[in-house]
């Protein structure tokens, strides 16, 4: 190892705060290692646990952290905190790292580093979770960057951003909506007087759930409900009866063979009068709602 490289291991690393500046000054000056310092570290780490040699591995690539959460800075974050979730990311990958593959580091890291970035922003940009599929994760980080103007897109910008991500159109049109989003307070803030004050939720959302109209309304549906069911369970014959009770309105449900032994007959037969059963009970139900 260089003596320059040696002598940046034993001098303290400046801690990572608000003062991004400094820290960014004070990573940039530590040399990067060569290739076959890094694998002579690696294979240490690998092969015999040596957490300084993991140290060392991180510390050298704390200036490729630092230029990857550079790239982020337009989420509204905290840089600091970019900065963090990747050296996170960092330390992972090189508890993962094999030296043996014949890679570097920089290259396996990348893909961790970026990874905790993301969940990170995923996690705070908004209040209210904005992700929660794969399409929308990509759209996310790539919608922005693809649009060529501020206004809304176009419907040929919509088609051709879908093509390119492989995801549908209206996860793009649900995207960009999201995005041209802020979180809004439930309540308006107490010492604010403006006519603002009404657009805010709790001036217009009410919780419905105990409105004496509306649990009197669900109780009758209910109880009409169930007497078009026993209605209609009462058409069916004996077996047909017993079978639909037992499967689906016991408390505990009973298998198909059970039924089989109990009637003597295959647990197909048995799967095949439980679906009849049950189209004669919609059919009934259908019928007695139609004329109500």
């Amino acid at each position: 190892m260089s003596n320059a490289l040696a002598l940046t291991f034993n001098t303290p690393i400046a801690v990572l705060g608000q003062d991004v500046e400094n820290y960014a000054q004070t990573v940039k000056v530590i040399p990067i290692l060569s290739a076959e310092e890094e694998k002579d570290l690696a294979e240490r780490f690998y092969n015999e646990g040596d957490l300084e040699a993991a140290r060392q591995l991180v510390i050298s690539h704390l200036r490729f952290v630092l230029y990857i959460a550079q790239g982020y800075r337009g989420y509204g974050l905290p840089e600091a905190d970019l900065i963090q979730e990747g050296n996170i990311g960092l330390m992972k990958a090189i508890k993962r790292f094999n030296p043996n593959v014949g890679v570097r580091l920089v290259s396996f890291a990348v893909h961790w580093i970026r990874a905790e970035i993301h969940e990170f922003i995923l996690r705070n940009w908004r209040i209210v979770k904005v992700v929660t599929t794969k399409a929308q994760r990509k759209l996310f980080f790539n919608l922005r960057s693809m649009k060529k103007h501020l206004g809304w897109l176009s419907a040929e910008e919509v088609n051709n951003i879908a093509k390119d991500l492989g995801v549908n159109t209206k996860d793009v049109q649900e995207m960009e909506k999201r995005l041209s989003t802020q979180d809004v307070a439930f309540d308006a803030p107490s010492d604010n007087d403006s006519e603002d004050d009404v657009f805010a939720p709790a001036a217009y959302l009410e919780d419905c759930r105990y409105d004496p109209a509306i649990m009197v309304e669900q109780q009758e549906w209910e109880t009409h409900g169930h007497k078009q069911l026993h209605s209609a369970l009462n058409k069916l014959d004996a077996r047909s009866r017993d079978i639909v009770r037992k499967r689906w309105l016991g408390e505990k449900k009973i298998t198909l063979q059970e039924l089989a032994n109990r009637y003597k007959v295959s647990a197909e037969r048995i799967r095949q009068i439980e679906n009849n059963a049950i189209n004669k009970l919609k059919e009934h139900i259908d019928f007695d709602f139609a004329l109500n």
